[in-house]
């Protein structure tokens, strides 16, 4: 556990700001707020009591509001619950393999099986997060029947539609009940390093998207150098893809924390890979290349606080034609990174263009996470924004 967990709310919010390296005065200019009105909160002489006020500060900080309020708060969510993601609950909440498969179920052919979760995964890669959340439990129920007569051939499938269920409910805010599917993945995946290591991506997307940064870093490293550790004879572009993409899993994780350096090394080490491996590939649904890398600079830049940095990192690698080889949900999901810089950078009018530039590449990236809609939030209520904003979040509701 971080140390800030256990702070009240306002120490926090300081503890927060200064590992965002923001004064007291900058940090009220972002909120429009008074340097006073700061200094107040942060002391504990005025409390925060507005949802909407702890949502500010967060999207500033750019943390969860959970991480303000304790890890044991729900926050109010921006956006609509998808319909099924209850029945994903439920079907994860299956034990199909250990209780033993009721002779009452029909069982699918395997290869009826193992296709339907390849369509699935393409869905979410072009951010059909609506369809993959209605077939998903489903597939998860498919996919445990199958395996419950033969586990051990059926375990990458098992650890593929584990690894679909975690990457879906982060993006929708479900990081809790992601932490499960990627646990699942963790544990069918034991004793095989390939698939313990596909599963430590979700793991550690599941570990920054529920602020637990450090245990993504470190769950990411030592995936990571367990690929290396097969040598050189057994890396092949889909070993070094999960070594890279854990890597960069680790550097966001490390930008979180605020090591600039670790973060640093950590994607460069992941750039040596990439170069190796070239673009255009998606090994163990990574899409791990030399774009990607780039891409996860911008991110991390952005964690760092380098607004700059991260806009220009962004400008840079979106006018390589690899971009566009890229799944449109990984693409889309930078653009609101780089909407974010944008924000940070003062400029609400290229936030608001790139915002409109992924509603139109994946409308469901925008509309059913809640980063993205709070993102659209701030854009909307920026001076000067611009009017595609404001519609498009008068018509999600977003205030």
């Amino acid at each position: 556990m971080d140390s800030s967990e256990l702070l009240p709310v306002g120490r926090r919010v300081a503890y927060w700001r200064g590992r965002r390296k923001l004064s007291q005065q900058v940090f009220a200019d972002r909120l429009g707020r008074s340097k006073s009105w700061v200094d107040k909160v942060e002391r504990g002489v005025r409390s925060l009591d507005k949802v909407s006020t702890l949502r500010d500060i967060a999207a500033v900080l750019r943390i969860d509001t959970a991480v303000l309020l304790g890890r044991d708060t729900q926050p109010a969510t921006t956006t609509a619950r998808i319909e099924g993601v209850e029945r994903i609950r439920d079907a994860l909440s299956a034990y199909e393999i250990a209780l033993g498969r009721p002779a009452t179920r029909r069982v699918l052919p395997a290869d009826r099986v193992v296709r339907d979760v390849g369509h699935a995964w393409v869905l979410f890669q072009h951010a059909r997060y609506p369809q993959v959340s209605a077939v998903l439990p489903g597939l998860l129920a498919g996919v445990q029947r199958v395996a419950a007569d033969d586990h051990e051939r059926r375990r990458p499938l098992l650890v593929e539609v584990y690894r679909l269920a975690a990457a879906l409910l982060v993006k929708l805010g479900e990081a809790d009940l992601g932490w499960l599917a990627a646990d699942r993945a963790m544990a069918t995946g034991a004793g095989d390093p390939l698939l313990v290591a596909a599963a430590t991506v979700q793991l550690g997307q599941v570990f920054r998207a529920s602020g637990r940064a450090r245990a993504a870093q470190s769950a990411a490293l030592a995936g990571a150098y367990r690929i290396a550790l097969l040598g050189p004879g057994d890396g092949g572009p889909g070993e070094l893809s999960l070594c890279g993409a854990l890597l960069v899993q680790a550097a966001l994780g490390a930008a979180r924390l605020g090591d600039d350096r670790a973060t640093a090394d950590l994607l460069d080490e992941a750039a040596g890979m990439a170069a190796q491996i070239g673009e255009g590939h998606d090994h163990h649904r990574t899409a791990f290349g030399p774009t990607a890398v780039d891409l996860a600079r911008t991110a991390a830049a952005l964690e760092l606080g380098h607004a700059g940095e991260a806009v220009a990192w962004h400008e840079q690698t979106t006018r390589r034609d690899a971009w566009r080889w890229l799944p449109p949900e990984h693409r889309a999901a930078h653009l609101i990174d780089a909407a974010r810089a944008y924000l940070q950078a003062d400029d609400p009018a290229n936030a608001g263009r790139v915002l409109a530039d992924a509603d139109r590449m994946a409308p469901a990236e925008v509309r059913h996470r809640p980063v993205a809609r709070d993102v659209l939030g701030q854009v909307a209520r920026a001076p000067h924004a611009p009017a595609t904003s404001i519609q498009l979040a008068a018509a999600l509701g977003v205030t």
